[in-house]
């Protein structure tokens, strides 16, 4: 069998482990196999195919793969303005129902409804803000 398509195996077998690895190292390997491929098909020998797959393995584990885990690697989004109300907890101002209510959220007072319009939620009580819909706060007791 001709080196070059061991060489194509190989590169197959470590991209399909790279699949069910996700670590970026065994696909720059297969990527590494398929480049020697390309060397064995033009001649070069077995000794020297070998040396080409160290240096690229090398070159794509040391430079490549760095570089590519930033970027897989990106911190969560952070959430702005109204959307970071979502989960915060509320201190209910004016007992909040189905339909109405008044909710203090870090110092200033919304409306309020509550997320499951059977429930009624007295003074006093503790929710978390759920959802937000225009200026009112859809919330729910903790438990």
């Amino acid at each position: 069998m001709d080196e070059w398509i061991i060489w194509i195996i190989l590169a197959v077998v470590l991209g399909v482990a790279e699949i069910f690895t996700l670590t970026a190292s065994l696909g720059l390997l297969g990527v590494a196999a398929l480049l020697t491929a390309a060397t064995a098909a033009i001649g070069l020998p077995v000794p020297l195919q070998l040396i080409f797959f160290a240096v690229s393995s090398a070159a794509g584990l040391l430079v490549l793969r760095p570089i590519a885990m930033r970027h897989i690697r990106q911190p969560p989004l952070q959430r702005f303005g109204v959307e970071a109300l979502v989960g915060k907890p509320a201190y209910v101002v004016a007992e909040v129902t189905g339909r109405d209510g008044r909710v203090r959220i870090g110092g200033e007072e919304w409306s309020a409804r509550a997320y499951d319009e059977t429930l009624v939620i007295p003074t006093g009580a503790t929710v978390d803000i759920i959802e937000i819909e225009g200026a009112t706060a859809l919330v729910y007791p903790r438990e």
